[in-house]
C-alpha cells in the first residue's frame, strides 16, 4: 500500500478519536455544570503510526488487507480516572452508548497482567460519516487511574528500548513499583469522600472569587477606583485564608455596589 492510500486509509480512524475526544470530554463538563463528580479526569486520543501498525501486523501475521478487521487498536481513546471505582462508572457509561457497539472488554485490573499491568479495555465498533458514506472502523477505549497510566507509561518506554525484552531485575522493580501504584490507588479510594470535598471546597471559592473579580472590574470601569480598590483589598486577604461565608459576604457587597452604579 503506499503512502498516499495509507494516508486515505488513517482518515475515518482521525475522524473517530476526534469525535470520541469531544464526546467524552462533554461527559466531564456535563458533570461540572451539574456540580456532580466526574468519573472523568480527563481524554486522550491518539491514531497508531504506520510503523506500529506495521510491526504490530508483523507480529500477529495479519495481512495488509485485513488490517481494519484484525487490529483492534489503530484508533486509541485513553481516559484516566482519578480513583479506581469511577472507571467502572466509566465502562458503563460506555456500555449505555447507543452511538458505538461494544464488541469485548478486557478487565485488567481483576485480572492483572504478569508484568503488573492494569487497565480496562473495551474495543468498540463506531460508525464515521465520511464524504461518500459511513465507515464503520474499530478502536480501543483504556481507562485507567492516574496511577496506572503513569506506570503504563514508563513501561511502554521501557519495551521501546529493549525491544519487548526487558532485563529481569528491570521487570522485577516494574512490578514492585506497578503494586505500589496500585496500593497508592487503594489508598486513594479510602479517603475519597475528604478529597472530594477539599475539591469541592477549591471550586466553589475559585467561582467566588472569579464573580468577586467581575464586579471590581466593574466598578474600575465606572471610574470607582477607590471603592475597586478596597473591594480589592479585602479580596487579597481572603483568597487564602478566607472561609467561604466570608467570600459569599464580600460578593453581596461588590453586588450591592454594582447595582447602585447601574
Amino acid at each position: 500500500m503506499a503512502v498516499r492510500e495509507w494516508k486515505k486509509f488513517l482518515i475515518p480512524y482521525e475522524q473517530a478519536v476526534e469525535e470520541l475526544k469531544v464526546k467524552f470530554k462533554s461527559i466531564r463538563r456535563e458533570y461540572r455544570r451539574k456540580n456532580e463528580n466526574s468519573p472523568i479526569e480527563f481524554v486522550t486520543g491518539r491514531v497508531k503510526e504506520l510503523t506500529s501498525i506495521l510491526e504490530k501486523a508483523n507480529k500477529f501475521n495479519i495481512p495488509i488487507e485485513r488490517i481494519e478487521y484484525e487490529l483492534e487498536d489503530i484508533a486509541g481513546i485513553r481516559v484516566m480516572c482519578q480513583f479506581v471505582d469511577d472507571i467502572y462508572r466509566v465502562v458503563n457509561l460506555i456500555r449505555q452508548r447507543k452511538d458505538m457497539q461494544i464488541m469485548y472488554e478486557k478487565d485488567y485490573i481483576t485480572d492483572v497482567k504478569a508484568s503488573g499491568y492494569r487497565s480496562y479495555h473495551i474495543i468498540i465498533k463506531y460508525p464515521v460519516n465520511m464524504a461518500d458514506g459511513v465507515k464503520e472502523i474499530l478502536a480501543e477505549f483504556q481507562i485507567r487511574t492516574l496511577a496506572m497510566n503513569f506506570w503504563a507509561t514508563v513501561e511502554h518506554s521501557l519495551n521501546y528500548k529493549y525491544k519487548h525484552q526487558i532485563p529481569d531485575d528491570i521487570k522485577n522493580k516494574l512490578k514492585g513499583a506497578a503494586d505500589a501504584a496500585f496500593n497508592l490507588d487503594q489508598e486513594m479510594l479510602e479517603i475519597k469522600d475528604e478529597i472530594m470535598d477539599a475539591q469541592k471546597l477549591f471550586e466553589v471559592k475559585s467561582s467566588l472569587v472569579s464573580d468577586i473579580m467581575n464586579n471590581i472590574f466593574t466598578l474600575l470601569s465606572a471610574g470607582r477606583s477607590t471603592e475597586a480598590a478596597n473591594y480589592r483589598n479585602q479580596l487579597n486577604k481572603l483568597i487564602s485564608e478566607g472561609e467561604t461565608y466570608e467570600l459569599n459576604k464580600l460578593l453581596e457587597d461588590t453586588e450591592k455596589s454594582v447595582r447602585m452604579y447601574k
